[in-house]
């Protein structure tokens, strides 16, 4: 049920944001249509833990800045590389282990190394490993430091703990 409430909650709150009217007639429109979306994905038994994950909430808005920051800084280094004045070009294909747990924060993983300019992930594999594909020695070099799979593998346990599971 918090679930639920979750996604109706944010459906309303962008329904707002993108339509921008706030006339009674159009507001009633608007609580029909998120609260009728949501008793359709209730009734499917869509709204789960995967597909609306709140439980993400507190790390994921730590997480996101991260993010930004490596997809700028990587989009500043393939923008270098195009116009010659950076890393030159060494394409290569690669595998790389994926340490998360869930199905969820494997696709999280394998979408935030997508995004960062310079790297694809290609596919994954079975034993949790992804095959990427990287535009630089560089770009590689930044997924194989795993820094990034240890940020997506904490998001279902406490701080720390993945850490001292590796370490074992």
């Amino acid at each position: 049920m918090l679930h639920a409430i979750s996604l109706g909650l944010v459906m309303a709150i962008l329904w707002m944001a993108l339509s921008g009217f706030f006339e009674p007639l159009l507001l009633g429109f608007g609580v029909f249509s998120v609260v009728l979306t949501v008793f359709i994905a209730h009734r499917m038994d869509v709204i789960d833990h995967e597909g609306h994950p709140i439980h993400h909430a507190p790390r994921v808005f730590m997480y996101w800045p991260w993010l930004l920051k490596e997809i700028a800084i990587a989009n500043w280094d393939v923008a270098k590389t195009i116009l010659g004045f950076g890393e030159p070009l060494s394409p290569s294909v690669f595998k790389t282990p994926a340490s998360q747990k869930s199905e969820l924060d494997q696709v999280i993983y394998a979408n935030s190394i997508t995004l960062t300019p310079g790297t694809v992930t290609i596919s994954a594999e079975t034993g949790n490993t992804f095959e990427v594909h990287a535009l630089t020695k560089v770009s590689r070099e930044g997924v194989e430091s795993g820094e990034m799979n240890n940020r997506c593998a904490t998001f279902h346990n406490e701080p720390g703990e993945f850490e001292e599971e590796n370490s074992k």
